[in-house]
Formats: C-alpha cells, sequence, structure tokens
C-alpha cells in the first residue's frame, strides 16, 4: 500500500476519540453524585428535626406541639400538691407584690370568688367546678378591685387541660373567663349587685399559651339604673395584649328574691391575705 493512501486512513494523533471526548462524568459516576447528595440532604434534615425537637422555636410549638400528660386528679395527693405549688407560686408573683406595696393599696381590697361557695353547688358551677381541678383552672381566682369598685385586677392560671388546639386555651374558655371578670365588676355596680349578660363582645389579639398566669384588667364604665358596661384585656405576665372585651349587664327584675349571702360567697368576700373574710370601711 503506497505511503499517501496510509496517511489517508490514520486517524489524526492530536484528536481524541469520539467515546471520550464529552465533558460530561459516565452515568455511574452521576449516580454516585446523586446519591451522595441525596444523603447529605437527608443527613441535614434529621439533625435540623431533632434540633427542633430539643431547642423548638416558638412558631413551632404552635403548629406542632409536645404531646401532654393528662390532668391529674384532684383527689391524688399529686392533684393536692400540684394545686398548692400554683396557689404559692401565685402569691409570689411579681405583679401581685407589686401591687400590694402600691402607694394606694389601702384603696383596694383582695377577694376570691366561689372560694367560699359551697361544695353542693360548686360541682355544678362552670368555672368554680367543672373547670376546677388539677390542669384546668387549678387555683381560685385572685381579684384585687378598688373599693369604690370601678377596676379590678383578676389573676387566674390556665392548665393545658383548657386548650382547643394543643398548647393554645381555648378561645371559648377566654370568652367565659371575661364574662365572668367582667360581671364581677358589674355586679358591684348594680344596686341588687345581680347582673346577667347582655352583651359580650370579645377581640382575640394573640393565641394565649396554657401553663401560665393570665391577668384580666377590668374597668366599669357607664352605669345606669339596671345596666352597667364594663370593659377588659387580658395580659400574660409581661404586660403582652391577649385580648380585649367590652359588656353589657343587666340586673334582672326578680333580683330582690335571690339569697344575698350566696351571692357575696359566688363573687368573693374581702378577704385578708389569710384568706379569712374581712369588712371593707
Amino acid at each position: 500500500m503506497s505511503t499517501p493512501l496510509l496517511r489517508r486512513l490514520r486517524l489524526p494523533a492530536s484528536r481524541p476519540s469520539a467515546r471520550f471526548s464529552t465533558s460530561s462524568p459516565p452515568p455511574q459516576t452521576r449516580r454516585i453524585s446523586f446519591l451522595a447528595a441525596s444523603v447529605a440532604a437527608a443527613s441535614v434534615g434529621l439533625a435540623g428535626y431533632a434540633a427542633g425537637a430539643v431547642f423548638p422555636p416558638p412558631a413551632t410549638t404552635v403548629l406542632f406541639p409536645r404531646v401532654a400528660p393528662p390532668p391529674l386528679p384532684e383527689s391524688t395527693p399529686e392533684g393536692q400538691k400540684h394545686m398548692q405549688d400554683l396557689e404559692d407560686a401565685m402569691q409570689r408573683l411579681p405583679l401581685l407584690q407589686q401591687l400590694r406595696a402600691a402607694q394606694d393599696a389601702d384603696e383596694w381590697y383582695e377577694a376570691r370568688p366561689y372560694l367560699f361557695f359551697p361544695e353542693e353547688r360548686r360541682v355544678n358551677n362552670l368555672t368554680a367546678g367543672v373547670l376546677r381541678g388539677p390542669g384546668k383552672l387549678a387555683v381560685h381566682a385572685l381579684v384585687r378591685a378598688r373599693k369604690d369598685e370601678t377596676e379590678s385586677y383578676v389573676i387566674l392560671h390556665v392548665g393545658r387541660a383548657l386548650c382547643g388546639h394543643d398548647g393554645i386555651v381555648h378561645g371559648g374558655l377566654l370568652a367565659t373567663l371575661l364574662d365572668e371578670s367582667l360581671a364581677r365588676t358589674a355586679i358591684m355596680n348594680l344596686p341588687e349587685r345581680v347582673g346577667v349578660t347582655a352583651t359580650l363582645t370579645v377581640h382575640y389579639k394573640a393565641p394565649v399559651k396554657a401553663d401560665q398566669f393570665i391577668i384580666i384588667k377590668t374597668r366599669a364604665g357607664e352605669v345606669n339604673g339596671r345596666k352597667a358596661a364594663v370593659s377588659g384585656i387580658v395580659q400574660d405576665l409581661e404586660g403582652k395584649e391577649l385580648a380585649n372585651a367590652s359588656a353589657l349587664f343587666v340586673q334582672p327584675r326578680y333580683a330582690k328574691l335571690l339569697d344575698p349571702d350566696m351571692l357575696r360567697k359566688r363573687m368573693g368576700e374581702p378577704t385578708k391575705k389569710s384568706g379569712e373574710p374581712v369588712t371593707i370601711d
């Protein structure tokens, strides 16, 4: 064969084979890279989930709260201790200590609604009976009210068994607590100290987390004969507003037929720090 023909058949030495000219890695290399990326992503995701379970941010605890144990039975020593511990904690609250030490402290008194209410009546009462106990309303509300009955502070503890969404207190329960707190201020301004709710408007401002003390501040509005208007707000211990409400209460025409002594026990007679009833001058 002639030399010119060999030159025409010989592949150029400087040109690589088309089989290896592509810049993409072989299929096997691509599969290994994809697998490594998937494992890395899964590892990061699992690490984030584990960290969130140990140190959950606030938004996560609202959307995905931890499962809580059921409430302790009130009749057990553990249940009684839980309630007493919360009572002691309430008495030590800085806010309560500040109110008791304020310059105008003599113009206020303390009361504990339903504390002296007869047991046979309490068992069928919503907030003093059905909703009372560990994990619910574990302590009787403590009220600090002006002696002229124009405003009050109501301190309550809301437990985990009072939730709608797990970990968040049910909005209907807040409306009930607002209704009773505003009613007390209204009733103390009505002639016979008896009143029923005519209207109640509630505005919810922020989720109320369970297992905390809340404060309901009430203020009397216009009082006209058998009608009394009241407003109030719900706050946490840091002063954040959680809800507010306004209401109108009306004294029924049969008010004079009711037992005044029982009404005083329901509203909470003024008490000393020891819990004994006292008389307002």
